[in-house]
């Protein structure tokens, strides 16, 4: 799916009169996705915002942050390898 950045460019190009070869190349996209989303302008419009999903860790937050904050007078700070 295109962002609606890259739907915007793919209708400005299209104005222009440049061929669909040459900007779905342009866009980095295949030419078959530049005819569908030309061919159909409410196309973006298709899929709403996802539910957000429980993380696996998220009954072992707390404890995680307890055994984190636990160290830091203990924490050794990352070296520097390269300079």
């Amino acid at each position: 799916m295109l962002t609606q950045e890259s739907l915007v460019d793919t209708h400005d190009l299209h104005r222009q009169g440049c061929n669909i070869q040459s900007f779905a190349k342009q866009l980095g996209i295949s030419r078959n996705t530049v005819r569908r989303y030309l061919r159909d302008i409410a196309q973006s419009s298709r899929y709403g915002p996802r539910k957000a999903r429980a993380s696996k860790l998220g009954l072992f937050k707390p404890y995680l942050r307890a055994r984190i904050d636990a160290a830091k007078p203990y924490w050794i700070p990352e070296a520097v390898l390269c300079r």
